[in-house]
């Protein structure tokens, strides 16, 4: 598996890369790391956002995969002139997980990394995620409730609703997260083929949570800030969103059987 090369002394001199290791990327000057990293962000009319994504995703990035809803306003156009090598996948179905799924067959790289196109993530976290995966985990979850991480973003009512569906997960699957409906989150490709996504809406994200546990691959929450999202309106209904993820924690608790669960990396205690 690829990984990192480490950090040199800060009083040695800069990190130069021999030529059979051209395709490591540089992170900094004494930091690179080789397996490529795809970022996906599903998008709809989000063109007054994504100057603000963009701006904070590092240059070395593998590729940007951008999942257009449809969308009336200029997000494909504003998208191709902040990173003019971004894919951009037309979405055929409707709802966050649909999009996704697209993006993920879309990605060319070895690690995926899940985006809001809201401007409430930044993309300077991303390392964090990379750094987990590459250290041995299997997939990288986002966490505003561990150590280090917040939210500018949630209501009361959400924030206890969340709280409660973590439990139930945590109590039925055997799980030990800090925060359950989070979209900002990372793995390695091939833990498609263990997760089998069949999900189109919101509850897209706990049905990942969920089956990343079924499958036994290891997890490690990285804590990460929230912020308020930038321009628009968002989607998000609190007893709506919660039902529908509530019925998703109660299908799959009947179906599939959990594989023995490899230790867990969780960093940090919830908040």
């Amino acid at each position: 598996m690829s990984a990192f090369l480490r950090p040199a002394d800060a009083d040695e001199p800069p990190l130069t890369l021999p030529p059979d290791q051209s395709a490591y990327r540089p992170v900094s000057s004494h930091l690179a790391i080789a397996p490529p990293v795809s970022v996906v962000i599903p998008a709809m009319n989000e063109a007054e956002n994504l100057p603000y994504v963009f701006k904070t995703l590092p240059d070395w990035i593998h590729e940007v995969v951008l999942v257009d809803g449809n969308s009336t306003d200029d997000t494909v156009r504003v998208a191709r002139e902040l990173w003019p090598g971004v894919t951009v996948v037309p979405q055929r179905g409707r709802g966050k997980g649909d999009a996704l799924i697209s993006g993920f067959a879309a990605c060319t790289g070895e690690i995926i990394v899940m985006v809001d196109a809201d401007g409430s993530a930044d993309g300077a976290e991303i390392v964090s995620y990379v750094s987990a995966l590459v250290s041995g985990a299997d997939f990288a979850k986002g966490s505003r409730f561990a150590n280090g991480g917040g939210t500018d973003d949630m209501t009361a009512v959400r924030k206890l609703g969340n709280r409660v569906l973590t439990a139930v997960v945590n109590a039925k699957f055997g799980a030990r997260y800090t925060d359950l409906c989070y979209g900002y989150n990372a793995f390695w490709r091939h833990c498609l083929d263990e997760i089998a996504l069949d999900c189109a809406g919101f509850e897209v994200e706990t049905l990942m949570n969920i089956r990343v546990v079924k499958a036994g691959l290891r997890v490690q929450e990285i804590p990460s800030h929230e912020y308020n999202r930038i321009h628009g309106v968002s989607n998000l209904r609190a007893v709506r969103d919660g039902l529908r993820v509530l019925k998703v924690i109660l299908r799959e608790r009947g179906t599939r059987k959990n594989r023995p669960v490899r230790p867990a990396m969780i960093t940090g205690e919830a908040r």
